[in-house]
């Protein structure tokens, strides 16, 4: 199938891209910048800025696309911006004739009070499902995997910390899923026709704290981190915590914190009975990130 691929240079794109072309697709990519991005053998790169749809309308001589694209910043207008390329995206594809759009979007329950960015999230999420090919959107929390800026920022905490006093979101409720598993259902939903035009939740087969991924991360370091919970923290203070003690950027930290209020659970695991894969454990997880094994069950996602 000939495939788009956004987000190519990003956490998950860049182990997505690999997977599609083990999986027999001929693969495009669009990204920003060509001349900082290396493709893989047989992947075509198109140059181009979705802001702009004209400048990417030559990557749309697809059959179906991957939309990975969101801010992570803190920025005041990342809303719009995210609200424009979802809007001028939605209607270049459509025009196109692309037939599928897969998007990967956040977890989390819009009753919950949704932080700006996992409410951004799900606003491109409804404008994408404005055009005229069937879009099936997966709803992931904290990605487990190298160059997550969730994990990141859970690794540097863990690693530098042997006592933390944290805000009261160390008790929220997450369900993390190896970085690993999610390429596997993005590669899986792109052959199950069934999957078109449906929304479904991803997550790892354990539903745990962030403290305690903040103690299982410091065991697999050599140390398990003391943490108290104090209610004091605002979630700015907690982003100027974070990026003082990580290497977390405060404009990324900012809105990760904002974020981690919300619990953000599986509640309907429909899609293992349709794209079955055998779910990754946390410490599973964990260890392939922090040993830099990731990309095994990528190369053996289904075509």
């Amino acid at each position: 199938m000939r495939v788009l691929v956004t987000g190519a240079t990003g956490f998950v794109g860049g182990r997505l891209v690999p997977a599609l072309v083990d999986a027999g697709h001929e693969v495009t990519v669009l990204v920003r910048d060509a001349d900082r991005y290396d493709p893989p053998d047989g992947v075509r790169v198109v140059e181009g800025d979705l802001l702009d749809p004209a400048s990417y309308a030559a990557a749309l001589d697809v059959e179906a696309a991957y939309y990975l694209v969101h801010s992570m910043t803190a920025r005041d207008d990342f809303e719009t911006r995210d609200r424009q390329a979802a809007t001028g995206f939605a209607r270049a594809a459509s025009d196109a004739g692309v037939e599928r759009v897969i998007y990967l979007g956040g977890l989390g329950e819009e009753r919950n009070g949704l932080s700006t960015h996992l409410r951004s999230r799900r606003e491109v999420e409804r404008v994408l499902a404005t055009g005229t090919y069937a879009l099936t959107t997966l709803r992931a929390a904290i990605i487990v995997g190298a160059g997550s800026a969730g994990f990141e920022m859970i690794r540097q905490l863990a690693t530098r910390l042997p006592v933390m006093v944290t805000p009261r979101w160390v008790r929220t409720p997450c369900q993390p899923i190896a970085v690993d598993d999610v390429i596997a259902f993005l590669v899986g939903v792109l052959d199950a026709p069934e999957t078109a035009g449906e929304t479904f939740e991803v997550g790892g087969p354990e539903v745990l704290t962030y403290a305690e991924m903040l103690r299982r991360t410091g065991r697999h370091l050599g140390h398990e981190p003391i943490i108290v919970a104090v209610p004091v923290l605002t979630p700015r203070l907690s982003a100027y915590w974070v990026g003082l003690m990580t290497d977390v950027p405060w404009r990324v930290a900012r809105p990760l914190i904002a974020g981690l209020k919300n619990p953000v659970v599986v509640h309907d695991d429909r899609l293992r009975e349709v794209v079955p894969v055998d779910p990754t454990p946390f410490d599973g997880a964990v260890r392939r990130a922090l040993a830099g094994e990731e990309g095994s069950r990528a190369d053996a996602a289904p075509a």
